[in-house]
């Protein structure tokens, strides 16, 4: 029952509790209604004349005494479909009867905007650490329709051309196959593509009661089924925005009985805004790894030029002058034959060596069977029955590089490649060692790679150097600098006292790899 006016006039206790803001209650053993004031009432969306008996949001504790519950857990409650309501509320026993005095009040808002704030830094951390652009709109797409309760999410990009468009994230829909082909059929029976409308304006459109004009306009026939469940009501459509051009949409279908005011859509801006940021910055790392490609190259090109096309040369010239020897009628003596074909010999066999050389240096680690482990210890082991060098290499436990980013140890692989190329060509040493690590300094941890070899060291005094030696100078350092810098790392030549050069790289672990990897030389935790 509600507290109805009284009569006689109302005593402190209760004014308090009829005029209070707060939601007061009382609940039996069944977590039912027994009475509540005018302010739980509104809260709850009670009927006045039916408060006794009804269900309440609050669970009843189990034992009267210890069930009293601390701090302020909150519940759920939907007075109508649609309109969901928080309540952060406090418990207290009644003495000596199996009922509870329930405290509460609506925490909506202030919860609803935490939840946005944190789907917000989420989104922005997921940009920071993701390298997969899938991945990272999957993500964002769920943040959003779980931060607000919504039906459906999805996430669309332009494609490179910049006609047609892809879904990359959703949530609550399933994956149409063809989904794009099946708009445009929608388009080509009369219907009106919102999203494309947003896209081309480069406006936000916000759409009430969308559901029943999609649904019942047979123009959207193709995608009736994956757009009929769940069932949703408002529909939004937000642009992607780099530098004012569209390079994709984010769609947001409302549940049954939402609304969408400024503070929705303000949030779904946020949310785009991250998005766009995700696929602009997909965008520069595929710039940068074409850039990579045509300077790697051209590096090949002029490896070759440099080793096997002026061996080849030399192997041609060589053979060329025993023909014209014969057809000057002066055919070769056998000692001058076997002088020529130790030279053969030995050009083919360095030949033969430099181009083992260039494939294991371009194999790619990331799409071994055996990951960085395996790929980089099969260089060591080429590079030594190649070379006759000594070449130790120290990798600690494998398995903990199992769990990072595919493309990170995809540069790791090729900044340990070209350092160990260095080493074997210019640095005249007769040993080479190789190391893998990670470490902790705190809370921050890195992974570690060094190349240290014992031949005649930098051009310059000792210590670290960024430039003017041969040994950190030119395009193969700087390709393995630029492969650091994608993941906030550095390289680094150094020169020890014992001689010789260490290339050395570090990268910073990203926050996606899981706390399992344990430092060297500490457990897992």
């Amino acid at each position: 029952m509600v507290l109805a006016a009284p009569a006689t006039p109302l005593t402190p206790g209760d004014e308090v509790v009829r005029y209070a803001p707060d939601g007061l209650a009382v609940i039996d053993a069944e977590a039912r209604f027994v009475e509540a004031n005018p302010a739980a009432v509104r809260l709850c969306g009670l009927d006045p004349d039916a408060v006794a008996g009804t269900p309440s949001p609050f669970p009843a504790p189990d034992d009267e005494p210890a069930a009293t519950r601390s701090g302020e857990p909150t519940v759920t409650w939907e007075p109508v479909p649609g309109q969901r309501r928080e309540f952060a509320y406090v418990l207290a026993p009644v003495p000596g009867r199996r009922r509870w005095v329930v405290s509460f009040r609506d925490v909506t808002l202030s919860r609803l905007r935490e939840r946005r704030l944190a789907a917000i830094a989420t989104a922005a951390s997921s940009v920071a650490s993701k390298r997969s652009l899938v991945g990272t709109l999957e993500a964002l797409a769920r943040e959003v329709a779980r931060t607000d309760a919504l039906a459906g999410v999805q996430v669309l990009t332009v494609n490179s051309s910049g006609d047609r468009l892809h879904v990359m994230g959703a949530a609550g829909f399933g994956r149409t196959a063809n989904f794009f082909d099946k708009l445009l059929e929608c388009r080509a029976l009369g219907a009106r593509l919102m999203m494309l409308e947003a896209l081309e304006t480069r406006q936000p459109l916000v759409v009430p009661n969308r559901y029943e004009a999609v649904m019942g306009d047979p123009a959207w026939a193709p995608l009736h089924e994956m757009m009929g469940s769940p069932r949703w009501d408002w529909f939004v459509s937000v642009p992607l925005l780099v530098r004012g051009e569209p390079v994709g949409i984010l769609n947001a279908f409302y549940a049954p009985g939402q609304v969408v005011g400024d503070t929705e859509l303000e949030f779904l801006l946020a949310m785009a805004e991250q998005a766009a940021m995700a696929v602009d910055h997909a965008a520069l790392l595929e710039r940068e790894r074409d850039v990579a490609r045509r300077e790697e190259r051209q590096k090949l090109a002029r490896d070759l030029h440099d080793s096997v096309v002026q061996q080849v040369f030399s192997m041609m010239m060589q053979a060329r002058s025993l023909g014209v020897l014969v057809a000057r009628g002066m055919p070769p003596t056998p000692d001058r034959v076997a002088q020529v074909a130790d030279d053969l010999s030995g050009s083919a066999e360095a030949v033969l060596a430099d181009l083992r050389g260039m494939v294991v240096e371009l194999r790619p680690a990331a799409t071994t069977a055996g990951g960085l482990a395996s790929a980089v210890r099969s260089l060591v082991d080429t590079t030594a029955a190649r070379t006759g060098l000594e070449v130790s290499l120290d990798l600690g436990d494998p398995e903990r590089f199992a769990a990072f980013d595919a493309d990170l140890l995809e540069d790791v692989y090729r900044v340990v490649a070209e350092a160990l190329h260095n080493s074997v060509k210019h640095a005249a040493a007769t040993r080479v060692d190789v190391r893998l690590a990670v470490t902790a300094h705190g809370r921050r941890r890195r992974l570690v790679a060094e190349v240290a070899d014992d031949g005649r060291g930098l051009v310059a005094g000792p210590g670290a150097t960024d430039t003017g030696s041969a040994a950190s100078s030119g395009f193969g350092m700087t390709v393995m600098r630029e492969r650091a810098s994608r993941w906030g790392g550095t390289v680094r030549v150094l020169q020890p006292a014992s001689g010789g050069t260490c290339v050395r790289l570090t990268l910073p672990l990203p926050a996606s790899v899981p706390a399992t990897v344990a430092p060297d030389g500490e457990a897992a935790r």
